[in-house]
């Protein structure tokens, strides 16, 4: 009896102590912690030996705390902000290939999941970039003055569907404003853009008849030229074109007013468009180097990590490019910046050449190849996203 009370001292002593050590990591040593708040699991009702359940894997923790502990509970399982998270990015960086290795060789548990990985340099990728494609805005000084006409024609005419618009978007009274005051300075274009509007066709057109006679519509130089343009008089031979120009009017605007936001819309469903992406370049992987024998859930746990290097080291050569431009001459900055875009595509082609453990001739072979056969199945997912995207309710 005695020795059996011993025994569940000491038990009790060492998941104490278990659980102290795990805590200590982020709140310090300074406090000892209670010990584990129950001695049962409470999913399956196995007894514990330790933090986790040896029979379930469910971890004995007591959700009835102070909210500091669980957000702590949270981000740990989230995000392993411990040394796994920063040794799985660190060898990202510097070397991309012996991650993959690492982690098909069996060694997982001292990393980062891939896919995990991947889904947090996704969103902070995409994340940049969205926020970047909301300053897109249509200037309208940028604008010739026969455009601007144009613009004011259409906008006086269409002024009632307009404000129907602004008014289903339900925009806080700032941006209202803002929104009216561009409005009104595009809707009022000064005398000489009338007058220019009216004048004759440039001398692209046939001497001696007007645009009527001629049957063509001429822009004159380039830089002068609308952004788009639907041309009333042209007829669409198919339902299709149809169906096209009516969306692109409706996404894009008669003149192209709308496309800041549909630029917005677009970028943001490019991360769903790069995720479906990635089975389908561990696919080519999977043709380039079918002789090998390599099971496809290989190739797909490369392609993770592969993407979120090109992510991670797009966002890190960025803000270098920030900080250099800042600190150091031009000159000497773009030499830096260079260097840096180079080492970006060796580590890519390093990459291939060591996971996949070829000679140069036919790493370098299967590099442009693969590449290239990925551009154009970027290409075409590009393409599907655009039209998903034009086909899309507003």
């Amino acid at each position: 009896m005695a020795d059996e009370a011993e025994k569940i001292i000491l038990g009790d002593t060492a998941i104490s102590a278990v659980e102290r050590s795990a805590r200590r990591r982020w709140f310090g040593r300074g406090k000892d912690r209670q010990p584990l708040p129950f001695t049962h699991c409470e999913n399956c009702g196995a007894q514990l030996i330790g933090p986790h359940c040896a029979q379930c894997g469910q971890p004995a923790i007591d959700y009835r705390r102070s909210f500091r502990h669980v957000i702590v509970d949270v981000l740990d399982s989230f995000l392993n902000w411990d040394s796994k998270f920063f040794a799985t990015l660190g060898l990202l960086i510097v070397k991309p290939w012996k991650l993959t290795n690492e982690f098909l060789a069996g060694k997982r548990v001292r990393y980062l999941h891939p896919l995990r990985l991947y889904l947090l340099a996704s969103i902070l990728f995409f994340f940049a970039i969205n926020y970047s494609a909301r300053g897109i805005r249509l200037q309208p000084g940028k604008i010739s003055e026969k455009n601007r006409a144009e613009v004011a024609e259409a906008i006086n005419k269409g002024r009632d569907e307009i404000e129907k618009e602004l008014d289903k978007e339900n925009l806080s009274p700032a941006d209202r404003k803002k929104a009216e005051n561009a409005l009104n300075s595009l809707s009022n274009p000064s005398p000489s853009a009338t007058a220019t509007a009216t004048q004759t066709p440039s001398p692209a057109a046939e001497p001696g008849l007007s645009p009527a006679e001629s049957g063509k519509r001429t822009y004159g130089p380039v830089n002068e030229r609308p952004f788009l343009v639907f041309d009333e008089n042209e007829k669409t031979s198919t339902p299709f074109e149809k169906w096209l120009e009516a969306r692109a009017k409706e996404k894009m605007g008669e003149h192209g007013t709308k496309m800041g936001l549909f630029i917005t819309t677009l970028f943001s469903n490019l991360p769903y468009m790069m995720f479906c992406c990635i089975p389908l370049f561990a696919f080519v992987l999977k043709v380039l180097y079918v002789r090998r024998h390599i099971f496809y859930i290989d190739h797909l746990i490369y392609a993770l990590h592969i993407h979120t290097f090109f992510y991670t080291g797009i966002m890190l050569i960025v803000l270098a490019t920030m900080g250099l431009n800042r600190i150091m001459p031009a000159t000497l900055a773009g030499w830096i910046i260079a260097a840096l875009w180079i080492m970006f595509a060796i580590q890519i082609f390093l990459s291939i050449r060591y996971v996949y453990r070829q000679g140069w001739f036919m790493s370098t072979f299967k590099f442009f190849v693969g590449g290239f056969v990925y551009l154009i199945v970027l290409f075409l997912a590009l393409a599907a996203t655009f039209f998903i995207t034009l086909a899309m309710p507003a």
